[in-house]
């Protein structure tokens, strides 16, 4: 059967506060909307630690998915629209479903968790959109035996459509432009917000990708710098940093008491958590994680009877955040210094200091040599020739390459006042 011959004979509507009107006509998308899998994403948050600091930023990856699919939806209909020649109607199907399906893979707290773990998000995505067992795959496989790998190739970069894959992969992309305004508006910030239908009605498809009319360029210029200030005073904010970087060393101090279980006669079996701390876990194992998970597991640790992963689950759960310093290459001679400091002091500084480098480029040119080129911004001039976006707009220029961000060094917020250890050995 094709794609088409699932159109619902009436359109279904979420209402969303980005969107305002998120439009599912198609029975493929509605049922997955509806599988355990993409329904998991209610309970996993957007952005982790970052309500932690900004109180709103209680969205969920679900939301987040649908605002991509709804952008990825209205850019094809603008395409098959306005350059029907330079589009093929025929890949709908698949950037709808692949926008809907991208972050599918991601675990509570994702980042953290991917670092604590050694997991992969995007190859976890592909894994459930090509598990035979799993209800996504089931689904897509009504279309065709092959359509499951077709959507994992674009999220994996190797779909044979450039277009297709800058649509949800590239420096402007229906990602970024979800969360960005997303982001902005569960934060209460308006950093993140831009010309959203300019820039799409700016999209020109080519052969070899997407290029913008040179007339939407100041709407590109406000997307980038949007981007910039999000992650300069969002995503990297010191606060939501240090909540990381604690629940970083809490999950640290979990991994330890399990595997050394000595320490506590073991006892320590989070049953959830055991087979990751183990290197072997299943698509299942993965499945049945979220955030709510992890949270009834911390407040259960701060019963413990070791007295650091006590301690540490309530610095998380309590919101009692470490404090930080910047360091540069220069000063970074200092920080084992700082940690006899602080291991003096009486804490175990291999769960109590950490650091974290936060650095954005705002916006790339496309270099060969690199592992990972960017797809750089062109734009389609009157005459017909293209020109990359940093030639033209002094703005972009002015950040084009420069990696903004800092490198901290985190401790407890005691030494600035004691020395006493309330997680000590």
């Amino acid at each position: 059967m094709s794609f088409a011959d699932f159109d619902l004979p009436r359109e279904k509507v979420f209402r969303d506060p980005i969107h305002h009107s998120i439009v599912v006509d198609n029975q493929i998308i509605l049922d997955l909307i509806n599988t355990p899998e993409f329904q998991r994403l209610r309970r996993v948050k957007q952005l982790g630690t970052t309500s932690l600091t900004f109180h709103g930023a209680e969205h969920s990856r679900f939301g987040h998915c649908l605002g991509v699919y709804e952008i990825a939806r209205r850019m094809c209909d603008l395409f098959a629209r306005n350059y029907p020649q330079s589009f093929d109607a025929s890949q709908r199907p698949v950037i709808i479903c692949a926008a809907l399906l991208h972050d599918l893979g991601h675990g509570p707290f994702s980042h953290t968790f991917e670092h604590i773990f050694h997991t992969d998000h995007e190859a976890i995505t592909q894994r459930l959109i090509t598990d035979p067992d799993t209800n996504v795959n089931q689904i897509l496989r009504q279309v065709s035996e092959s359509f499951p790998s077709q959507v994992a190739s674009v999220i994996d970069h190797t779909y044979p459509h450039k277009q297709v894959v800058q649509m949800i992969s590239s420096q402007v992309d229906a990602d970024r432009m979800d969360y960005l305004q997303r982001d902005a508006y569960y934060t209460g910030t308006n950093y993140g917000k831009f010309d959203l239908d300019r820039v799409l009605r700016s999209m020109v498809p080519t052969k070899d990708g997407i290029v913008f009319r040179i007339t939407g360029m100041h709407a590109v210029e406000d997307y980038i710098l949007s981007r910039m200030q999000m992650y300069l005073q969002i995503y990297f904010h010191p606060v939501s940093r240090s909540m990381e970087v604690a629940l970083e060393c809490l999950l640290k101090r979990a991994k330890w008491l399990y595997q050394h279980p000595a320490a506590t006669a073991g006892s320590f079996k989070p049953t959830l958590l055991v087979p990751f701390f183990d290197h072997q876990f299943t698509l299942d194992d993965y499945l049945m994680l979220d955030d709510g998970v992890f949270m009834t597991y911390f407040n259960q640790w701060k019963h413990s009877p070791d007295k650091i992963l006590s301690d540490l689950a309530h610095r998380f759960v309590d919101r009692q955040p470490f404090k930080s310093a910047t360091y540069n290459s220069h000063t970074k001679k200092f920080l084992p210094k700082l940690r006899q400091i602080i291991a003096q002091a009486g804490y175990n500084n291999e769960f109590y200091t950490g650091t974290n480098d936060s650095f954005k480029q705002p916006y790339d040119t496309y270099n060969p040599h690199d592992s990972k080129p960017a797809s750089q911004i062109e734009l389609l001039q009157q005459n017909g020739d293209l020109v990359e976006l940093s030639r033209v707009s002094t703005l972009v220029a002015a950040v084009t390459n420069r990696a903004e961000g800092d490198q901290r060094f985190f401790f407890p917020r005691e030494m600035l006042t004691d020395t006493s250890a309330a997680g000590a050995d």
